[in-house]
């Protein structure tokens, strides 16, 4: 079926905060944005009325399946099929960034971390594993500081390596993975790595683990893990809090590892002080999508 078309560039910016997790921009990249209550955990109501939203906006209305979801659960009811994205490395990485917490549940992150405030922070998945007492040594200040909190040893975090079938450069949110004027409605795949942040030096380099390649084809990521597990593959879409009671309209195909690797934490950090997709912070994460008229069938 043919894929829904984005817009024009216009458009296209206002989707960016799609990948980027947020829902009203780069929110916490200025620290002087208005500081949500991200204190104040929301009841199980609250995050029930938000599926039901999502439902009653989404029916009838032809959307695609969306994501993020269980990668242990294959069942899924929306037949609204796409065309799989080639193969990672026979396209152009265009952005990367992370949410704490695992948006996706599934393999070795499956703890639910809580409803959170209701915008996506303080819910998703965590780790399922033990740590060190030495791996979650305190550091010394803060890392990946934001107005919805920082990073600390033992968070989990669910890194988006995001790629495009258009001819770009990697940058800042969802306007890098388009073509604006040449194509629009580019192929997009995620490929996702799940990561545990320990203070241990021995642990994977963040830095190493995004490192970009432009040589021959297109940019790479040359860092993506190859050996956490088989990727769970399906169709899906962009996620981020901004979507909590509003279907995506992107269409995605997803490529999840079930395993967790563990990185250090203080090269998390030092990457957040400077990188060419402007990223700073780890995003909100969107409620984990249950409805089965909303999830495609894993194959």
């Amino acid at each position: 079926m043919k894929r829904i078309a984005i817009a024009m560039a216009a458009s296209c910016l206002l989707a960016a905060p799609a990948f980027a997790g947020d829902h009203g921009g780069h929110d916490s990249h200025g620290k002087a944005t208005e500081q949500s209550a991200h204190d104040v955990i929301v009841s199980d109501t609250i995050v029930a009325n938000q599926r039901k939203e999502l439902a009653k906006n989404t029916k009838g209305k032809g959307f695609g399946p969306q994501s993020p979801r269980d990668i242990d659960s294959a069942a899924g009811n929306n037949a609204r099929s796409f065309g799989a994205a080639p193969a990672y490395a026979d396209m152009n990485l265009c952005n990367i960034h992370f949410h704490k917490n695992a948006e996706h549940k599934g393999g070795e992150f499956t703890t639910y971390a809580g409803n959170g405030d209701g915008h996506g922070y303080l819910s998703g998945y965590k780790y399922n594993g033990t740590l060190s007492a030495a791996e979650l040594k305190p550091t010394h200040g803060k890392t990946c500081d934001s107005a919805h909190g920082d990073l600390s040893p033992g968070d989990t975090i669910e890194v988006h390596y995001v790629h495009s079938t258009a001819d770009i450069t990697p940058g800042p949110t969802l306007g890098s993975c388009l073509a604006a004027n040449v194509i629009n409605n580019p192929q997009l795949r995620v490929e996702t790595q799940v990561y545990v942040l320990v203070n241990d030096k021995k642990a994977l380099d963040f830095g190493k683990l995004t490192a970009i390649s432009t040589k021959g084809k297109g940019a790479q990521a040359t860092g993506l893990p190859n050996n956490t597990g088989t990727p769970v593959q399906y169709e899906g879409s962009t996620t981020g809090p901004g979507y909590n009671e509003n279907g995506s309209p992107f269409q995605v195909t997803w490529s999840v590892r079930p395993q967790v690797a563990k990185v250090n934490i203080n090269s998390v950090g030092k990457w957040c002080k400077g990188n060419v997709f402007d990223e700073d912070h780890a995003h909100g994460v969107r409620n984990l999508v249950q409805n089965p008229d909303l999830l495609s069938a894993i194959k």
